[in-house]
This record gives C-alpha cells, sequence and structure tokens, in this order.
C-alpha cells in the first residue's frame, strides 16, 4: 500500500509499505477514502516532534475491509470515521469513552506506535470502540473534522468554563482554533476574540461571528475588556509566546485552556503569577470518543457549522506539495484533505 511518510524536517514521500491485517482478534482494517492533515502533523514537519521517519495522519474516514473475530458492532463493508486517539476499549479508563485514561496509555495513530491514516489502508486495534458509522447528515469532511479537530475546540471551549456572555480569546485560527471560535459561541460565549498574526485568518473567524484582534495580542485583549482581562483563552498554538500571552490576557480567576502541541522543550510556567491571580490551567488532548455524542446532532441540526475549513484538496500521490501549502499557513489554507 501506499502511505505518507515524513523523512525529516521539510521532507515528506508516499512510500510503499505491507498491507496491514487486522491488529488483533478485536482488530480492523479501514480502506482510506479520505484523510486531512492535522495542525500537529506540521509539527514533524516542521522538526519540533523529531521521530523519523514516521508514516503521519491521524484524521481518516472510509470503509471497513477486514475484521476479526470479536469485532461485535462493525462489519465489513461499513462506512467509518476513526478516533485520533486510540485506547484499548475495554477498560475503566477507555469506559469514560477518553482514551487518554487508558490504562495501558492512549496511542495517536500516524505517531509512531500505529500506523498512519495518510495511506491506502489503516489497521485499527479494538475497532468497536475507535469507529463510528459515519452518521446521516454529516458529509465526509464534517466526518474528518469529528476526527480530532471539532472535537478538541469542542472541549478546549468546555474546560475554558464559558459561562453566558463571557468574553473569550482564542488564539491560533488554523481548524482548530476555528473550530473553538465556533464552539465558544455555540456554548454562550458574548464575545469571542480572535487572534492569529494571518489576516485571512482572522477574516474566516470573523465571519464565524468572532472578533479579529490584531497587533499586540495583550494590549488588544486589555483595551477590548477596559483593562480586565478576558473571561477565558483558549490556546490553539501552545508556543511560549502564545502561552504567554494567554496568562497575560486572562482575568484573575479566569480559565487558560490549551489544546496546542508545545514542542519538547521545557516552558518556564510562572506559577507565582498563576497563585496571586488565583488562574486555573487545562491541557488536554480531545476525548474524541466522548464528544461524539454530543457534537455529532449539532453537525446533523447545523447548529454547529463544519462548512468552510477545508481549503485544499490533494491526491495522496501529492502529499509533498499538500504538505507545503499546509506549513506555509498562508491566509487563503485553513485545512488540507487528501484523497487516496
Amino acid at each position: 500500500m501506499r502511505a505518507v511518510v515524513v523523512e525529516g524536517p521539510g521532507r515528506v514521500a508516499v512510500h510503499q509499505l505491507p498491507d496491514p491485517a487486522p491488529p488483533g482478534p478485536d482488530g480492523a482494517v479501514v480502506a482510506v477514502e479520505a484523510a486531512a492533515i492535522c495542525g500537529s502533523d506540521l509539527h514533524f514537519y516542521d522538526g519540533d516532534l523529531e521521530l523519523y521517519p514516521v508514516p503521519i495522519g491521524h484524521e481518516v474516514v472510509g470503509r471497513i475491509v477486514a475484521a476479526g473475530p470479536e469485532v461485535r458492532d462493525l462489519q465489513v463493508g461499513h462506512r467509518v470515521l476513526v478516533a485520533s486517539v486510540a485506547g484499548c476499549g475495554h477498560c475503566a479508563g477507555c469506559a469514560t469513552l477518553d482514551p487518554v485514561r487508558c490504562h495501558s496509555g492512549p496511542k495517536v495513530f500516524g505517531a509512531g506506535e500505529l500506523g498512519g491514516g495518510q495511506a491506502d489502508l489503516l489497521a485499527v486495534p479494538a475497532a468497536d470502540f475507535q469507529l463510528l458509522p459515519i452518521p446521516d447528515g454529516v458529509d465526509d469532511e464534517a466526518a474528518l473534522l469529528l476526527t480530532d479537530n471539532l472535537g478538541t475546540g469542542w472541549v478546549a471551549a468546555q474546560r475554558a468554563e464559558i459561562a453566558p456572555g463571557d468574553t473569550v480569546v482564542v488564539l491560533g485560527l488554523g481548524a482548530v482554533g476555528l473550530c473553538a471560535v465556533r464552539s465558544a459561541i455555540a456554548l454562550g460565549a458574548g464575545r469571542v476574540l480572535a487572534v492569529d498574526p494571518v489576516a485571512g485568518r482572522r477574516d474566516r473567524a470573523a465571519a464565524s461571528g468572532a472578533e479579529a484582534v490584531d497587533g499586540d495580542t495583550v494590549a488588544a485583549v486589555l483595551e477590548a475588556t477596559d483593562g480586565r482581562g478576558a473571561d477565558s483563552v483558549i490556546d490553539a498554538v501552545a508556543t511560549d509566546a502564545s502561552l504567554d500571552a494567554a496568562f497575560l490576557s486572562v482575568r484573575p480567576g479566569g480559565v487558560v485552556s490549551v489544546v496546542g502541541v508545545h514542542d519538547l522543550e521545557p516552558y518556564p510556567l510562572p506559577v507565582l503569577m498563576g497563585v496571586f491571580r488565583s488562574l486555573t490551567l487545562r491541557m488536554t488532548t480531545a476525548p474524541v470518543h466522548r464528544t461524539w455524542g454530543e457534537l455529532v446532532p449539532l453537525v446533523q441540526s447545523g447548529r454547529l457549522d463544519t462548512s468552510g475549513i477545508f481549503t485544499h484538496r490533494f491526491a495522496l500521490d501529492d502529499a509533498a506539495d499538500a504538505y507545503a501549502t499546509a506549513a506555509a499557513r498562508s491566509a487563503g489554507c485553513c485545512k488540507v484533505r487528501l484523497d487516496p
């Protein structure tokens, strides 16, 4: 089969790899019909996560072509979406529908231990837990967002403890940040201040109902809130600079909700400042499985809009061009789809 492999910083190629078999009696193999490039994939491409070579990709929709004998709820032929983070599916942690709590440890597709989803085929362990039949009224691009980005943005907003009328700042307006903007509004935020250095991304957030913030982030947020600071800040970037801005932009007693992927270097957390300002810091990857029960009805009803997030589409064989386009982070590019 073909699989996209990040060979090193800025180097992507399509390799021929052996076809996978179901990984255990409860596993399945999915023929990939569409995949997507996530911002966290770019951390490998940019050189922030130096784990090479790595078959990449964790956002996948496709059709089951093989299943182990212990797969009970699904069968060959079902069209499914794949949760980006995998758990064993059997422990008390997975019973919470949050694979981060899996007793054997969570695993992310396309990050080394499991295969990458930007490929012809993907082996999926614990298929009944990891896979969701694509619901009626959910198109492939919405389904791709339900594998990761939409759930991540939704949980980022939930963990920000947004009360009706609150002012929320979203740092970073890629796909996750844009999903966080729309989620914050759906959860009752009165104002969402959207921050990104790229004007076109700010414009896209403004079209979703946010207020675009340009220039110095902290100064702009303080000016917009009469010096008080925002009730909560969602950091969908998680660089040292964005984390600094989050802590300085949030009001005393506020919440900083981090879903961006920091690099492997330590961050100098200003604990004393946090103590004296009574801040709450939350960090997470999305419990994707848990979000489906909330998000699928919102997507089906149109109450949570997923349109306009995908902006580019490439064939799998053109993965190098696709990654270069995504990594440029241009005004016109928000999210890239790959079709095998």
